[in-house]
């Protein structure tokens, strides 16, 4: 290693460069490159003291930022980094985690062994070729924050990550090992990003989400309940933790004879814990989500905590924040009719009822316990202010969470996790787990058609590692592995769904769109089930699994009461699972995938595109990039300029005003901010019948209204939704973006398109 560390310290001659960039040229037949004006820009700069470091990461930032010409410059940066990093690191896998155990100590016993004891035939599973395949920005994330680094050094290679993903999971089931390895490493599907960090390792802590109820309202239960949000944020966990149960400010305190200050100090308690906390060696930020119901009497205080003006006391801007929310509140709103709040300690157990025995219960203690009478429409107008403000608070909804869910038979759901695509049970005694993973939707499009037979096969495969990943997790605390072992959940999500639809030409509101994002819905839905029940042939179903919707032949879709039109497999696959069960309880969550999808070159989730122009981040500043699949066809047509670049940042990344754009890519490349809402909302009502979890739904709206804002959440809950909002997205005023544009240029060549436009059109 301290021979591939020295290469680190040389210094390359411009025309060794100069050299290898035509060769990566030529052999990548990049037409698309002007050599001579990259290699002028290249020499502008240029530093001949330059160490190799250096010089590598100088001439790919360089190439890279002229993606906007041609994205094969691209490909030159990311050859660039990618072949330096080959250079710099050992070149087997074997070899790597012998390095890192001798200087760090950080690769879990049996994961050590078993790579001593099979150095040749891992080894040989390894194709590092495949790390060519990133991008620029992918490769600079995955080095930044996924490769293992000795003191200031990146030991791994990407395919090295997942290698040990595949380890951790399937041990010495070659098979398996080398399924695994090969889909990921070929961006059919990922595994989350604390599972990429963490497998392989001494505590390899595989989940993402967890969600809690505190242990009590007492102080003892209190702090029990921070200690476990500390622990599960030291090893990576997101949380969501309810605070239904904890008395408002001013209950009384009945062994000191004092008052209670509520929930706000506590939930400052909670922020500063989670500032405290590290996660991964400062890989991931600690994150927190509370969730209140809107009947508690702290309400309006908790819905101020993220604002920007007000008492600093009284703020958290630092914790998201999320109402768990009940149907009759949503009735009261809509009728304009008073709304009761409470204190928990007056309204014992009011958290453990949803749907009719909420309600009857609610309404007996409205006429029985001391309340705090308000307009169920000040409290939504409050709720509408935070979120015009903030983005939150969540909007979830707990009757309908409750009653479409699979673990019912458990008892009452009282909260999501921090993205709000997990719905699962949690109590004092068992904190809720689940491990995720994302399919990247681009990679089954064949012969311009979307392969749901490639589909199908793969998300088995997934439905059967995260299954492994639940007994060869590491469990922060005892109630974490009680649930997930007990119960057994996991989450199965997508990103790239606007990437798939730019690809196959259908606009993101087409109807085309809404059926192949219902059909690809299903087919998920139906591939875990039936991964899941064969599994169960083998494994038995899931402890918990006797009394679950599941058990008595319902699929969720049945709760929903909304059948797909051919039911035929469906009626097989309810026979095998009445006959031998499932192993999980649940399998559909569509999360963000923010940090993934950057990796794996796809848009986020199922979210529309937010821009066709945006800018990435690096140590070396920050580069615009330009949506690839966009650009590509504008290349195709000869119609990409300089001139035209300019106003795709003009137009903050659309290109629904720039005439010389054919209509056909105008409706295909709509952003988010362009898409109505509703059309946001069918998709994600069409695919809720086969999400038995829920799904992390952000809404755009560029200017928000209170009347638009009650308008979406009301078509939202109507329309079937757990998750009504995740967050609200606003645009700023002005764009900083724009800094780059020569107006009167862009004045100028706006112009002549629309003279051009003009001439050659008969409208």
């Amino acid at each position: 290693m301290d021979q591939k560390r020295l290469r680190k310290n040389i210094v390359i001659d411009l025309e060794v460069v100069k050299e290898k960039i035509k060769k990566i040229t030529s052999d990548l037949g990049l037409d698309g490159v002007d050599y001579n004006y990259l290699i002028d820009k290249i020499e502008s700069g240029w530093c001949c003291t330059m160490s190799s470091q250096e010089t590598v990461n100088y001439v790919s930032e360089t190439a890279a930022s002229m993606t906007t010409i041609h994205p094969q410059y691209g490909r030159i940066s990311s050859h660039i980094i990618v072949e330096y990093l080959h250079l710099t690191t050992f070149d087997t896998f074997s070899e790597k985690i012998e390095y890192i155990q001798k200087h760090r100590k950080i690769i879990s016993p049996d994961i050590y062994m078993l790579v001593n004891n099979h150095r040749e035939k891992i080894d040989k599973l390894i194709d590092y070729q495949r790390d060519y395949s990133f991008s620029y920005f992918a490769i600079v994330s995955l080095m930044k924050s996924y490769l293992i680094h000795v003191e200031k050094d990146i030991v791994e290679r990407p395919q090295d990550v997942f290698m040990r993903v595949a380890l951790q999971l399937h041990k010495d089931d070659w098979e398996r090992v080398e399924e695994t390895y090969n889909l990921i490493s070929t961006h059919h599907f990922t595994h989350a990003t604390p599972t990429l960090y963490n497998s392989g390792l001494t505590n390899p802590q595989l989940a993402s989400c967890f969600l809690l109820t505190p242990k009590e309202d007492s102080i003892e239960g209190i702090y029990d309940t921070i200690k476990q949000c500390a622990v599960i944020s030291k090893y990576s966990g997101g949380i969501g933790l309810n605070l239904h149960c904890i008395r408002s400010r001013g209950a009384p305190l009945k062994t000191t004879g004092g008052t209670s200050q509520g929930v706000i100090p506590l939930i400052q308690v909670l922020n500063s814990t989670r500032k405290y906390i590290n996660q991964g060696g400062g890989k991931r930020s600690s994150s927190i989500a509370i969730y209140l119901e809107p009947w508690h009497k702290d309400i309006f205080d908790f819905l101020e905590l993220r604002k920007n003006t007000g008492q600093e006391e009284l703020r958290a801007r630092s914790i998201f924040i999320g109402l768990w929310i009940n149907d009759l509140f949503m009735e009261r709103v809509q009728k304009n009719e008073e709304w009761s709040l409470f204190c928990p300690n007056d309204v014992q157990n009011l958290e453990d009822l949803w749907g009719e025995e909420f309600n009857k219960m609610y309404e007996r203690y409205e006429k029985t316990k001391n309340r705090t009478v308000v307009p169920a429409q000040k409290l939504w107008k409050a709720i509408i202010e935070a979120q015009i403000e903030t983005g939150t608070p969540y909007m979830v909804y707990k009757d309908t969470c409750n009653r479409l869910s699979n673990q019912q038979n458990l008892g009452t759901i009282k909260c999501s996790n921090l993205c709000t695509e997990i719905v699962e049970y949690s109590s004092p005694e068992e904190t809720a787990v689940c491990n995720l993973a994302s399919i990247c939707l681009p990679k089954f499009i064949k012969n311009g058609l979307f392969d749901f037979e490639k589909l199908r096969s793969v998300v088995k495969v997934i439905t059967r590692n995260l299954n492994k990943a639940i007994d060869s997790n590491f469990y922060p605390v005892v109630e974490t592995e009680r649930s997930n072992l007990r119960h057994r959940p996991i989450g199965l999500g997508v990103q790239g769904l606007a990437n798939l639809f730019a690809i196959l030409r259908l606009p993101f509101d087409s109807l085309q769109a809404r059926n192949l994002n219902k059909a690809i819905f299903e087919d998920i839905y139906f591939s875990a089930l039936e991964a899941s029940c064969e599994l169960a042939q083998s494994e038995g179903p899931y402890e918990t699994y006797e009394g679950s919707p599941l058990s008595k032949g319902l699929f969720h879709f049945e709760l929903c009461n909304k059948p797909p039109a051919n039911m035929e497999r469906w009626e097989v696959l309810r026979a095998k699972i009445q006959k031998h069960g499932v192993r999980n309880s649940l399998f559909v969550a569509p999360m963000p995938t923010a940090s993934t999808s950057q990796i794996f070159n796809n848009n986020e989730c199922f979210e529309p595109f937010t821009s066709n122009i945006y800018s990435r981040r690096t140590h070396a500043g920050e580069f615009q990039v330009v949506n690839e699949t966009l650009l590509e066809e504008l290349i195709s047509l000869n119609l990409w300029s300089y001139d035209l670049k300019n106003l795709l940042i003009e137009h903050e990344g659309s290109v629904q005003n720039i005439p010389a754009i054919p209509k056909e890519i105008k409706d295909i490349y709509k952003t988010a901010w362009e898409i109505s809402m509703k059309a946001v909302i069918d998709l994600a009502a069409d695919r809720q019948p086969f999400i038995d979890q829920s799904q992390s739904l952000n809404l755009f709206l560029a200017k928000p209204t209170y009347s638009q804002l009650t308008s979406m959440h009301f078509y939202a809950y109507k329309s079937g939704l757990k998750t009504g909002m995740y967050y609200l997205r606003t645009r700023p005023i002005s764009s900083a973006i724009k800094f780059t544009v020569d107006q009167k240029l862009a004045e100028k060549t706006l112009s002549s398109m629309v003279e051009e436009d003009c001439s050659m059109c008969s409208s």
